[in-house]
C-alpha cells in the first residue's frame, strides 16, 4: 500500500496505480429520450454512422413522460484523445 503513492520516473507526485489512469479519463454521457422507435432508430443511426456499438447503450427504461423511454450511453476517453478499447489494438 505505501508503494502507491512513490514517485514514477518522471518524479511526478500521481500514485502508481491504475486508479491514475481513471482519473486521466474523461468522461462524457450521453442520454437519448424520446419514443420507443425514435431511441431504438437513433441509436441504430448512431450505430451506422460508426459512433457506437449498438450494445454500449443501456437498456430503455422509462423516461419523467409515461410516453418516453431513455437509454444512456458512457464514453470515456484518455486525456490522448484514444478510447480505453483502442489501446489494446
Amino acid at each position: 500500500m505505501s508503494q502507491e503513492f512513490l514517485p514514477d520516473d518522471n518524479k511526478s507526485d500521481r500514485p502508481n496505480n491504475d486508479s491514475a489512469a481513471v482519473c486521466e479519463q474523461e468522461v462524457v454521457l450521453l442520454t437519448v429520450v424520446g419514443s420507443p422507435k425514435g431511441v431504438r432508430e437513433t441509436i441504430l443511426t448512431l450505430y451506422r454512422l460508426g459512433f457506437a456499438e449498438v450494445g454500449d447503450w443501456s437498456p430503455v427504461q422509462r423516461a419523467a413522460n409515461p410516453k418516453q423511454v431513455m437509454s444512456v450511453l458512457i464514453r470515456r476517453k484518455r486525456a490522448d484523445g484514444t478510447s480505453p478499447r483502442q489501446s489494446g489494438r
